[in-house]
């Protein structure tokens, strides 16, 4: 079974006024789309296996999408955009026998915004 959709429901960045919008979370109404965009986000490396939906799987999946939100705001501040609307996501898991290590991997695909003229001529 595939992971839960992270809701981020219209999440504020911080003080640089960027706003992420997760799956059915929806961008203001004049935001302008400036472009499609992918981008690939990894949790931090843990001890051991990860079995789906266990307390490390989770803790990796918090992870992931804490690294995964922080990229996404650094991409909208260089690509020049004010909101991002993460349409897909896909997670899996990645493991390094050599040192018994897993971790998840994320790709994320998301339309770039750009604050649209919010003056209305009449």
């Amino acid at each position: 079974m595939p992971p839960a959709p992270h809701r981020g429901i219209g999440s504020d960045a911080g003080d640089n006024g960027v706003h992420i919008y997760w799956h059915r979370d929806l961008p203001p109404l004049e935001a302008e789309a400036i472009g499609e965009h992918v981008l690939e986000a990894a949790s931090d490396h843990v001890q051991g296996c990860l079995l789906h939906h266990d307390a490390q799987w989770n803790a990796c999946y918090e992870n992931l999408m804490a690294h995964a939100r922080d990229r996404l705001v650094q991409e909208v501040v260089r690509l020049g955009g004010h909101h991002a609307h993460v349409l897909k996501e896909a997670i899996e898991v990645r493991r390094s026998d050599d040192v018994d290590e897993a971790w998840l991997h994320g790709r994320f695909e998301y339309m770039l915004f750009r604050r649209g003229n919010t003056s209305r001529a009449g």
